[in-house]
């Protein structure tokens, strides 16, 4: 009994020591890596630090974003990274509001977008469960909108997340909206970047706090 017992022991330390760390794949655009801040402060990497303080042993997130990125950039750079099916832990996707700010067709949004989280699901390893869209927050508040008289910035956001949340519901996706709670947080100075557009990291940090837990429940799932 007591060989047993030790080698039952044996078998579970020696799994969970083989266990590998989780990985996590941040697709999107100026507001996933961060723009005018420092990198531990952007959203992914906040989050990161979250589930890591929650005891997951997870990496770094990997970022595929770049400021200005519409959903046909973001596209083309997945599909030149070469990933295998089910590489990554744990896919988040947080794209449209260069396509919106370019006034590029929604018709074109809307195929491009359902593309990419299909394309998210794919790179899954636990396919719908291991990813999480996140939706566009509204910078119609934000000083630089208000310099640039930008019109009618909100009720075209409200179309994009709309549709970002229906297609979220159709494949299974977690889905967390950001509109309704940035708005206020686009007036405040504190909660934008120097170029009083982009979030800072105090609004990042709003932002992980509306759905960490959310996230860290998706992972108890795997």
């Amino acid at each position: 009994m007591k060989s047993i017992l030790s080698g039952l022991i044996l078998l579970v330390m020696s799994q969970a020591f083989s266990q590998k760390p989780l990985r996590y794949l941040a697709l999107g655009d100026s507001y996933t890596i961060g723009e005018k801040v420092p990198e531990s402060e952007s959203w992914p990497f906040q989050l990161t630090a979250y589930l890591r303080a929650e005891g997951y042993d997870i990496q770094n997130p990997e970022i595929i974003a770049v400021t200005g990125w519409r959903t046909d950039e973001l596209q083309d750079s997945i599909a030149s990274q070469d990933y295998k099916p089910n590489s990554f832990d744990l896919v988040s996707l947080l794209i449209g509001v260069n396509n919106q700010y370019q006034k590029k067709p929604f018709r074109t949004f809307k195929t491009e977008f359902e593309d990419l989280v299909q394309t998210a699901i794919a790179l899954s390893a636990h396919d719908q469960k291991g990813v999480f869209v996140v939706g566009i927050p509204d910078y119609s508040l934000s000083e630089f909108a208000q310099d640039k008289s930008l019109k009618n910035v909100s009720s075209r956001l409200k179309r994009y997340n709309r549709y970002i949340q229906k297609i979220s519901q159709r494949y299974g996706v977690a889905y967390y909206p950001l509109q309704q709670l940035s708005r206020p947080l686009h007036r405040d100075k504190v909660m934008l970047a120097e170029d009083l557009l982009h979030p800072s990291g105090e609004q990042y940090k709003a932002w992980v706090e509306s759905f960490k837990e959310n996230v860290a429940e998706q992972l108890k799932q795997f």
